[in-house]
Formats: structure tokens, C-alpha cells, sequence
């Protein structure tokens, strides 16, 4: 897996996973919206510690400059 996420993209990615892994655990969401947020949140924290993206690697995106 060669990384294919920039910097930029992601502290943007750890942000937003951030953002909805608290609006899930701390808002009071239920339902479908708390596992939404909980599993996009998830992901994108992810993809962000790992600087890869499966589905950038699928459309043939790299926001890396130096990969």
C-alpha cells in the first residue's frame, strides 16, 4: 500500500473523523445517523493515520506529492 493522501488531506480527514465520532458518541444521535457518523468517522481516521485510501487507489487519485 503506497500512500496516496497528501498532508493537507489528511489533517482534513482526521478533523472531520474527529468531528463525527464526537457528533456520535457525545450528540445524542441514534439510529442510523449515530452508525453513519460513527463508521464514516471511523474511516476517515483511519485513512488519515494511514495515508491510504482505497478508493482513491480505485478512481486513480493522489493528493502526496512526493509518492
Amino acid at each position: 500500500m503506497t500512500p496516496n493522501v497528501g498532508n493537507i488531506d489528511r489533517m482534513l480527514r482526521g478533523a472531520v473523523g474527529v468531528v463525527l465520532l464526537a457528533l456520535a458518541l457525545f450528540a445524542g444521535l441514534s439510529g442510523a445517523g449515530f452508525w453513519l457518523a460513527l463508521v464514516v468517522g471511523i474511516v476517515m481516521l483511519a485513512t488519515a493515520g494511514m495515508r491510504f485510501c482505497p478508493a482513491y487507489t480505485l478512481l486513480g487519485l493522489k493528493t502526496c506529492k512526493d509518492c
